[in-house]
């Protein structure tokens, strides 16, 4: 029975020390990175750049040796997951803003090493506490799944709380939009004040916009594409709003308006259906706890009665 215990003990161990590896070369990426274009020299100075095996050696030993492994298991995580799952985090990563080192073939190796990590603690758990061996093997069980499922989850958290961000501050910057493009200002012009401005995630898609709009793309491409980079259907609607208007010549003042009045609408037809489905909501909350603790104080002194009159008495 040792042996299996000094097994798990180690495999728990470089359990944790993986995902400890995993955490820091997550940390460390964007330091690295900096470190390493601080290596390279300017050629106009009459020094040399340094090479590709310059700037390798030029890194920690953690990075020329934990990180390849890492991304070894990123590509096997890719390899044999569906392409529907790859696409679907690729997208979710892009709604939550594109932070820095996430992307898709990490968090599907986080989706492997986070199971052996929550598994072997589960299971060492159990061991030390002395749990029968169903029990520790379905906790075991248990947190493999809810490793495999947490990577997702958090990107999937991440990018919805960023949705909802853009949802609830769309209007104002519409109404701070249309006011600038009243006072005079053209639409590049207003979009530019507002995107410095507007703090949070619609402040920075918007500076994204008029950043690839003076990097020559032109005005709908660009508004199509921060369509694309959400799952907001009112700003959807928008950018749909102003590409036919600048396709049409319709003045983008009278755009701006209807489209800041119409969305202001949907969000208080939200707040409505919000509202309306709190009742329904907070039956099961009244049932579960209210209700017994009432029953309780009410039917209690009652039962003791009965018991004491019909059963201690016959």
């Amino acid at each position: 029975m040792d042996n299996p215990v000094l097994l798990i003990a180690f495999t728990g161990f470089l359990a944790l020390a993986l995902a400890g590896a995993v955490v820091a070369d997550w940390a460390t990426e964007r330091r690295d990175l900096r470190r390493t274009i601080r290596g390279i020299r300017d050629v106009s100075s009459g020094e040399i750049i340094a090479g590709p095996r310059e700037q390798q050696l030029a890194l920690p030993t953690f990075g020329r040796i934990v990180r390849p492994g890492f991304a070894g298991a990123a590509r096997l995580a890719r390899r044999f997951s569906p392409a529907e799952a790859y696409d679907r985090i690729e997208q979710d990563i892009v709604y939550a803003g594109n932070p820095p080192g996430w992307d898709a073939e990490r968090i599907f190796a986080f989706k492997i090493v986070t199971p052996f990590v929550a598994g072997a603690f589960a299971y060492l758990l159990g061991l030390i506490t002395q749990l029968p061996s169903l029990v520790a093997l379905a906790m075991t069980v248990l947190f493999a799944a809810a490793g495999w499922y947490a990577p997702e989850w958090v990107v999937r958290s991440r990018a919805g709380e960023r949705q909802k961000a853009i949802q609830r501050t769309l209007p104002d910057t519409l109404d701070l939009m249309s006011i600038t493009v009243q006072a005079g200002l053209s639409f590049d012009a207003a979009l530019s004040r507002v995107a410095r401005n507007v703090k949070g995630p619609i402040g920075q898609e918007l500076y994204r916009v008029v950043q690839e709009i003076q990097l020559g793309k032109s005005r709908g491409q660009a508004l199509r594409d921060l369509a694309d980079r959400s799952s907001v259907d009112d700003l959807k609607s928008f950018v749909a709003a102003m590409v036919q208007a600048d396709a049409f010549g319709i003045p983008i003042a009278r755009v701006l308006n209807v489209q800041s009045e119409e969305i202001r609408i949907r969000r208080r037809q939200r707040a409505e259906e919000t509202a309306q489905k709190l009742p329904v909501k907070i039956v099961f909350p009244v049932v579960l706890t209210i209700f017994p603790a009432m029953f309780v104080v009410l039917l209690g002194p009652a039962a003791i009665e009965i018991y004491n009159n019909i059963i201690v008495r016959s």
